[in-house]
């Protein structure tokens, strides 16, 4: 078992001279704070990986410690109130219309559940105080975190991987000096009932329950129903190994693994009847069964089909030599494309490592979480930051990631039926702007933000988009159609003629514009999500040949939903009054959801167009880290990369506290997202926008046909550049090359056949052995051809 265990993690060999392998995120000390500490996931497991020597912290998590269990969050009678908040609202009567909602319309209890940490490895190392030639580092590319140093003239070697074939995590500690590896290894934990048990000879388990939960403003406590369980293996050569009931103690080995194994008893939202022992138990057993070979290439093989699927190189990195952190404050003087091409490649792993098949969907801190109090519960909130989240799968290529998202829907769309009703009086299903492990859907916290209906109908946009992007006609039919289905449904009994306008406008209410304003009737991103929810929903339904006469009716409804508006200040108007102060800078922009991620605001509706960019402007540079993010897709999609591009060096700011004020958002040392404080949809957000700076897709000709957008947004700091791998709706793979600012090449690959159109800078040439391409419309840079699927077409710039 010794042999197995040395060869599974020794990849340097394997993966030195990819060119992914520069990929790296790499420190010349150990971390301090967990901001400063490297992430490994496969999707339900986690670790923090410090690095360091003299004691060494490994900090856990697993996705389904939570506290509570399964409930029903919906408040019984809440709708008879409906009609009277609505009343109030319309005479103008905001504050009387808040508290009477909140008395009588709010989620019972009125939080939901936090997400929680597993607990610590610790491991300790006598005579490592004082070392040199310190490095950890993060490779991207093999998804693994390596620390090194030398003490008394031997090189000591530590690396981490979370495996997602074997669904362990493995740490693997060598020396090149034989027997010189001596530690003692324990388990820490925040949650109850906690104690911890050797057995087999080589095994020290932790068990536990997660905490009991009072909920602010509550005065009952929740008791904490997931018990879970984590069971550490030591295989060791050379030396000796003692465990007892607290520790496993290491004397003497030449080379140390631990193998860790974490579970709980949740099966799903209202299920808890799994055996989180039997589960650690079979893991093990099955890991110990793989060869060496199998194991590592296992993982690599894994994490290397999804990560390699995209390449990006944006020029050089006048700062490799630099640690990452170092790098990122000479950022602010010295441009440096290669750190922009790690920070979207990051972003990338991080998915990869947060979202699986089989797992819960990346929350707001993805899957890392050391505090038993996290920020806004770690929960997911989907006024924006979940949805952030997933706008990377598709376009670079990690479709198979949204999957934990879709299987959410399943349970939310449930869970939402039951508040549709209770709240509402209506069919369908509805969510709000947040849920938890236990898929709570009613509103939360407070009124004035908490209510506020189009959660749902936003992430059914994730649900088209796959279909846009995959074609997946099965996906379609029996997931996304009825989700999106049900959710219409609910819509269409919810929306109310405004009786304050002779237009007979269709509007959202009691709702809000997520998180400002309080509650209205009426706000812009309201409408924009509805009428996209629509939309999609009538195209799917045609797609499928089904349910015509409610395709019908929702394209006559989306018509009569009140409009965009533009304000006095020559401004996208948030709400239906013209009330918007030039002055806010709010970190939410939530009015602009039409620019992006919608796309009913486009160069073809002109007047629209300059109205979001002048609420852009009004909400300035600044803001939160995700707000930022955001803010590099809206420039994006407004054509200016080099606007895009500020964004993302604002962005790309040292932040060195783990709290500071909203305004001082940025990234910590480890490159994870600040708010502050940390969530991570301003990595996943930033990625994205990065791809649309690149390459879009969402925009149509005359014929409805969508359009590849190549270089849309190409900033003047990447004069020459390519990328590789990114997808567009249409089922298409784009490739793309430039040089002094202009295209040089690009490459499309069809996986679903159909005619392709492509807009570029330039008129350009094709080349393919097919024969069925027609000819390009110069005067507007944009060609049509007919693709045959698993043909490559390249264009060339005409001479």
């Amino acid at each position: 078992m010794g042999n197995w265990i040395v060869q599974v993690l020794c990849v340097t060999c394997l993966t030195a001279g990819h060119a992914q392998s520069e990929l790296k995120l790499w420190y010349d000390s150990p971390a301090a704070e967990w901001t400063q500490a490297l992430p490994i996931g496969n999707g339900r497991i986690g670790a923090m990986v410090f690095g360091g020597t003299a004691e060494d912290r490994y900090q856990l998590n697993e996705d389904s410690v939570w506290c509570g269990g399964p409930r029903d969050y919906a408040h019984e009678g809440a709708a008879q109130y409906l009609p009277r908040i609505r009343q109030l609202l319309f005479e103008g009567k905001q504050k009387e219309a808040q508290q009477l909602a909140s008395e009588h319309f709010m989620s019972v209890p009125l939080r939901q559940m936090p997400y929680q940490p597993f607990g610590d490895l610790r491991l300790t190392f006598p005579g490592h105080e004082k070392v040199e030639n310190y490095r950890r580092e993060l490779d991207l590319d093999a998804a693994i975190v390596t620390t090194t140093y030398r003490v008394d003239g031997a090189t000591y070697t530590r690396q981490a991987i979370a495996s997602w074939p074997d669904q362990v995590i493995i740490v693997r500690i060598g020396c090149d000096r034989p027997g010189a590896i001596s530690f003692a290894a324990t388990w820490i934990s925040p949650n109850q009932d906690v104690r911890t048990q050797a057995f087999d000879g080589d095994t020290l388990a932790v068990r536990g329950r997660a905490r009991d939960y009072r909920p602010r403003g509550d005065s009952v406590t929740i008791p904490g129903q997931v018990r879970f369980e984590g069971r550490c293996r030591v295989i060791v050569t050379g030396g000796k190994t003692s465990i007892d009931d607290k520790r496993i103690l290491v004397e003497n080995a030449t080379t140390a693994t631990l193998v860790l194994a974490l579970a709980t008893n949740v099966k799903s939202y209202n299920d808890l009847s799994a055996d989180p022992a039997a589960l650690c138990a079979d893991v093990l057993k099955k890991a110990a069964r793989r060869t060496p070979r199998q194991i590592l290439d296992a993982h690599l093989a894994d994490h290397q089909s999804l990560f390699r699927r995209v390449s990006l190189d944006l020029g050089p990195a006048p700062e490799r030599n630099l640690p990452t952190d170092q790098r990122v404050l000479k950022y602010a003087q010295r441009e440096d494309p290669h750190l922009a091409a790690l920070f979207f490649q990051y972003g990338r792993y991080l998915m990869i490592a947060s979202s699986r098949q089989g797992g819960q969907p990346a929350n707001l801190q993805g899957l890392w979480n050391e505090s038993v109090a996290p920020p806004w519960d770690s929960k997911y909130t989907i006024n924006i930051n979940t949805q952030m989240n997933y706008w990377l799968t598709e376009p670079t290529n990690l479709s198979e990631c949204g999957r934990p998202l879709f299987d959410a829907l399943v349970d939310l769309s449930q869970t939402g039926r039951s508040v549709a009703v209770k709240h509402y009086d209506a069919p369908g299903w509805v969510l709000h702007h947040n849920f938890d492990l236990w898929r709570g859907a009613a509103p939360i916290n407070a009124s004035d933000h908490g209510i506020w209906p189009t959660g749902g109908a936003w992430l059914c946009q994730h649900l088209w988009r796959h279909y846009l992007y995959t074609g997946d006609r099965t996906f379609l039919a029996e997931r996304a159609y009825p989700l999106m289905k049900g959710a219409a449904e609910f819509f269409v009994a919810y929306l109310i003629e405004d009786p304050r306008s002779d237009k007979r406008w269709l509007i959202s209410g009691p709702s809000n514009s997520p998180e400002q304003g309080g509650l209205v009737m009426g706000p812009t991103m309201d409408h924009q999500i509805i009428r996209d929810l629509f939309a999609n929903t009538a195209s799917a339904a045609r797609a499928l040949g089904v349910d015509e006469e409610l395709a019908k009716r929702l394209d006559e409804m989306r018509g009569r939903i009140a409009p965009n508006l533009i304000g006095r200040h020559g401004q996208l108007q948030e709400w239906l009054e013209d009330k918007d102060d030039p002055k806010n800078e709010h970190r939410h922009v939530s009015h602009l959801w039409g620019l992006f991620p919608g796309g009913e605001i486009t160069p073809e509706t002109p007047e629209l167009f300059a109205a979001a960019r002048q609420s852009l402007v009004f909400r300035g540079d600044g803001g939160t880290g995700w707000s930022r993010a955001w803010k590099i897709n809206f420039w994006a999609r407004l054509l200016d990369g080099n606007h895009a591009h500020l964004m993302l060096k604002n962005l790309l700011t040292l932040t060195t506290s783990p709290l500071t004020d909203y305004k001082g958002g940025g990234v910590y040392p480890n490159l994870f997202d600040a708010h502050p404080p940390f969530q991570i949809d301003g990595n996943f957000g930033a990625t994205s926008g990065i791809t649309e700076m690149l390459l879009q897709s969402h925009r149509r000709d005359g014929q409805g046909r969508y359009i590849i957008d190549l270089l849309p947004a190409l900033p003047e700091a990447w004069p020459s550049g390519s990328v590789k791998g990114l997808r567009a709706r249409g089922g298409f793979e784009v490739d793309i090359e430039w040089k002094e600012g202009r295209l040089a090449a690009a490459t499309i690959r069809s996986q679903l056949g159909g005619t392709c159109t492509v807009r570029t800078t330039a008129p350009v040439e094709i080349r393919t052995e097919a024969s069925n391409v027609s000819a390009v419309r110069p005067a507007a840079n944009i060609v049509d051809f007919k693709t045959e699927p698993g043909v490559r077409y390249a264009l060339v710039p005409s001479k």
